[in-house]
């Protein structure tokens, strides 16, 4: 039955799909419908930002932008749940179509543009979950809040879902904003990160509690960029690094009908250049700062590379759209 579901929404229209499956996932959470997709996942305990996490395989944020299926996300056996990008006010996104299937190479095209309803929504959606497990929360900046005002964006967010989350993201990398990404390189880096690690430790100081900030950064860098971030994270004692964020890059789909569209390329063309990015990243951070790798993990042996890389945890989007449930269990037993 699962199957043939899933064959049903790989037949449509991508969008139509997305909103179809998280409405459903939404409805059917908590009560007998969750049967569907609900599975039995083995614990595997890792030991990271001071959390125990029950498996090192978690839900990458991008699929449940304004954490409305949080409990369906977690009874499907995901060690924890990464929810947003959402940001302070909400906003529609790009112009659709918007989202586009490559299925011959397991890959995904997006330009969503940060299309959410706004941090207050979701924290409310937080407040009504019953999941205990943990839980990460992506914040990003408005479309038309100016570059050089950033700052106050991340914030505004940081502020509103600190009491919330396990860990908070910091999304600096998707390509589908302008100027976002400038904000990965130099003062602009360095000025960002302290602002927000002031607001987190006056903040931790009002919750009684330390919520680690994680930078979630784009693969389209160079090693002279990466260790320069790396240099930068460690310098103002970030607490951990996402690597990475969708590619830019269309070599790997080149003469594929979607090839030309605008947007961040994921999905397992993407494995090898996610890997080895996170290779370059572990080396320059020289383990002071922990990894959550993501980008192309697909299978048992995408995942142990990535962990033989230097990563500690990870997280799957584009290969759960295509493979579902069965995913998890796979790569956690493995």
């Amino acid at each position: 039955m699962y199957s043939l579901v899933q064959n049903f929404l790989l037949n449509r229209d991508p969008e139509w799909s997305h909103d179809f499956t998280i409405g459903f996932l939404k409805r059917s959470q908590g009560n007998v419908l969750n049967k569907l997709y609900s599975q039995s996942v083995p614990a595997k305990p890792v030991e990271c930002l001071g959390m125990s996490f029950k498996n090192p395989i978690g839900l990458a944020a991008g699929l449940d932008k304004n954490g409305e299926c949080i409990d369906a996300f977690a009874a499907m056996g995901f060690g924890f749940v990464e929810v947003g990008t959402v940001t302070p006010k909400p906003q529609a996104g790009n112009d659709k179509p918007r989202l586009f299937r490559l299925s011959e190479h397991q890959a995904i095209i997006n330009r969503m543009g940060f299309n959410n309803k706004g941090v207050d929504y979701l924290v409310e959606q937080v407040k009504q979950s019953n999941y205990k497990g943990i839980l990460g929360i992506n914040i990003g900046k408005n479309k038309n809040t100016p570059e050089e005002n950033a700052l106050e964006d991340y914030l505004i967010c940081l502020d509103k879902v600190y009491a919330y989350a396990s860990y908070i993201t910091v999304n600096i990398s998707s390509p589908n904003t302008p100027g976002l990404r400038n904000l990965q390189y130099g003062e602009a880096l360095d000025k960002l990160l302290a602002g927000l690690k002031a607001r987190q430790l006056s903040l931790e100081l009002t919750y009684g509690k330390y919520v680690p900030i994680l930078i979630k950064i784009a693969p389209d860098l160079s090693k002279e960029e990466v260790i320069s971030i790396a240099s930068s994270l460690i310098k103002a004692k970030m607490d951990g690094v996402i690597a990475t964020n969708t590619t830019l890059d269309r070599a790997p789909v080149e003469g594929h009908e979607h090839a030309a569209e605008a947007g961040g390329l994921s999905g397992a063309v993407l494995t090898h250049k996610s890997l080895e990015l996170t290779k370059i990243l572990a080396d320059a951070l020289e383990g002071k700062l922990p990894i959550i790798g993501v980008g192309g993990i697909s299978n048992a042996e995408d995942a142990k590379a990535r962990l033989d890389a230097g990563a500690t945890l990870l997280q799957v989007y584009s290969s759960f759209i295509y493979q579902g449930p069965p995913l998890i269990k796979e790569l956690v037993n493995a």
